[in-house]
């Protein structure tokens, strides 16, 4: 099982960071990540109802304020990234915030841990397929990028927070993974996940009452039904992914399976979003998504 589950998590994930992008990228609506973390907060919460009632996961107040530094970091780093989808295309953004298993490899470097050759080589092509984005997201010429957006679903000049604030969520999405590996010493992951999901419901409970009740924003069911869909998606990607590498056996093919879900994501832009990149864009791209596919045969 641990084959469909790695494919679940891949292809779940993936439709997240698709219908995501969808539910994010109106640029008018400068509370979408909010909503946006509502929808999240509302389907975890459910997951972590059925976790407690009916898997009988244990949870106490202790265990979630122990892994609340963890789960902060992780949330934060979801919030950002929605931020971030307003501005690039998902096709360059989920590469970028993919890249964080590099951000750990060189904390594990700073904290004393060894790697292996290839590992180094990872590290290095991650970090040159995100700097060769970079340039050539700035670099980029206003009137060829207007032509190959030309039939793209949504538009996108030229801005600093296009690269930044996916390269943020990246280093925080970094930092909760490697607080995850030392909170995960001494806590069940079970129970750390519930801990996770429900902290992510009262953050979407906030969300919520903020927009709604403190900036009198309006709900409209059609514009919300996307960010529920990547809601959903990344619930049950989670929760797969959960599964896939409880097979210890097998973890060295499940993790690169599930590492290479931003290949698909890219897929799924150029398909449902209609996104065009130039050839530098791509060949940068490629680079990164060796570089992460690497770290995840070796995540094992």
């Amino acid at each position: 099982m641990w084959f469909w589950f790695s494919v679940i998590a891949l292809i779940c994930w993936s439709g997240s960071d698709l219908f995501s992008k969808i539910g994010c990228a109106d640029s008018k609506d400068k509370y979408s990540h909010y909503k946006m973390v509502t929808a999240v907060g509302v389907v975890m919460g459910i997951h972590a109802a059925y976790e407690v009632f009916v898997s009988d996961v244990e949870i106490t107040l202790p265990a979630i304020m122990k892994y609340l530094p963890v789960s902060a970091l992780y949330i934060l780093s979801m919030a950002i990234g929605y931020i971030g989808l307003r501005y690039i295309e998902l096709s360059v953004s989920s590469p970028i915030c993919n890249s964080s298993g590099a951000v750990v490899a060189v904390l594990c470097i700073i904290t004393g841990s060894s790697l292996a050759v290839p590992q180094y080589i990872a590290v290095a092509l991650v970090c040159l397929g995100v700097i060769g984005l970079g340039f050539v997201e700035s670099h980029e010429d206003d009137e060829l990028r207007a032509l190959r957006q030309e039939k793209a679903n949504y538009k996108y000049s030229k801005s600093s927070l296009a690269i930044i604030l996916p390269l943020i969520y990246c280093l925080l999405d970094a930092l909760g993974t490697f607080a995850d590996s030392l909170v995960l010493r001494t806590l069940d992951e079970d129970v750390a996940n519930v801990a996770y999901e429900l902290t992510f419901l009262v953050c979407g409970i906030a969300s919520f009452i903020y927009v709604k009740f403190i900036k009198k924003q309006k709900y409209f069911p059609k514009a919300e039904a996307p960010k529920y869909a990547g809601a959903v998606f990344e619930t049950a990607g989670q929760f797969a992914y959960i599964y896939a590498l409880a097979d210890e056996e097998h973890v060295a093919l499940s993790a690169p399976i599930i590492s290479a879900y931003c290949v698909l994501s890219v897929i799924w832009g150029r398909i449902f979003l209609k996104e065009k990149l130039s050839a530098k864009h791509y060949i940068a791209i490629a680079v990164a998504i060796a570089g992460i596919i690497i770290l995840g045969i070796y995540d094992a």
